[in-house]
């Protein structure tokens, strides 16, 4: 007898960044219209996205709800919400209260931000102790041009290398660094609570492929969390800049909604694991 399909416990949000150059209000309506379960708000130089009240009132009009936000962490919104990095993350946790969003993503340092990269560990363990908002750090890459590599992120564009509560895998990273996911996916364990789900062939560039398109793990890993019953969320966050229409963007995402949709619902789920054990700061901070 055949499998039940099951209904996966993990929400399918869209990230606004996949309709750019489109607008933050565009990527509310395709999300309502594709059947999205929420979006991630990437806060960036779009008005829209950096306004709590418009971004309530998009979410209401659509029907939508804002499970995400991504601090502005870009180098093009090195000005949005202060220049103080701090104080972009305070705003950003207040915003995700404000909105009802369970998690803020957040990308390590640029190395030449020293005394932020020198206190951020810290900094995010003490964040996320002042609020139930999920601070997911997310995987990055070396810069590359040509033959030649920098490290552009502090204290590592490998955030398994350091303690954080929390973290966020992103496929289309993992592909530009050259890493094995899988083994990424691995070290984070169960502290992994956050997805954006892309693509990548291993390009020097970031290129955020509909997943299915690259050689990412992306059917494997949507199986592995609906096999360990997932509860965060999975976010489309795909590059349409290439979609010659409206449409064909529109297409996109309704492709990369269904591929996540398919492979959640096809694996069932494990026997109940062991848990695993905390994490080294998990364990200092029992009485």
């Amino acid at each position: 007898m055949a499998e039940p399909v099951r209904v996966p416990t993990a929400k399918v949000a869209l990230s606004t960044a996949s309709v750019y150059p489109e607008s933050t209000a565009t990527a509310f309506e395709i999300a309502a219209r594709l059947g999205y379960d929420g979006v991630e708000v990437m806060v960036w130089t779009d008005p829209v996205s950096q306004d709590v009240d418009a971004l309530r009132r998009l979410s209401d009009d659509h029907g939508v709800p804002i499970l995400a936000v991504h601090a502005p962490c870009l180098l093009i919104t090195q000005r949005v919400w202060s220049t103080d990095p701090w104080t972009k993350l305070l705003r950003a946790r207040a915003a995700a209260e404000r909105l009802g969003a369970s998690t803020v993503v957040v990308h390590p340092p640029f190395r030449w931000q020293r005394q932020y990269a020198r206190d951020f560990v810290t900094g995010i363990w003490r964040m996320a102790d002042e609020s139930d908002v999920r601070f997911a750090v997310e995987n990055m890459y070396p810069w590359r041009y040509r033959d030649r590599e920098m490290l552009a992120y502090a204290p590592e564009w490998d955030v398994t290398k350091d303690d954080y509560r929390h973290f966020t895998v992103d496929l289309s990273h993992t592909a530009t660094a050259r890493t094995d996911a899988t083994a990424m996916i691995d070290r984070m364990g169960d502290r992994l609570a956050h997805v954006h789900l892309a693509d990548g062939n291993g390009s020097a560039k970031d290129e955020h492929l509909v997943p299915g398109r690259g050689t990412q793990p992306c059917a494997e890993l949507l199986e592995r969390l609906a096999r360990t019953s997932f509860d965060g969320h999975v976010v489309i966050e795909v590059n349409t800049r290439r979609a010659m229409s409206s449409a064909e963007r529109e297409a996109d995402l309704a492709e990369a909604l269904a591929f996540t949709r398919l492979h959640l619902a096809a694996a069932p789920p494990a026997p109940a694991a062991p848990p695993a054990p905390p994490s080294p700061r998990s364990r200092a901070r029992r009485p």
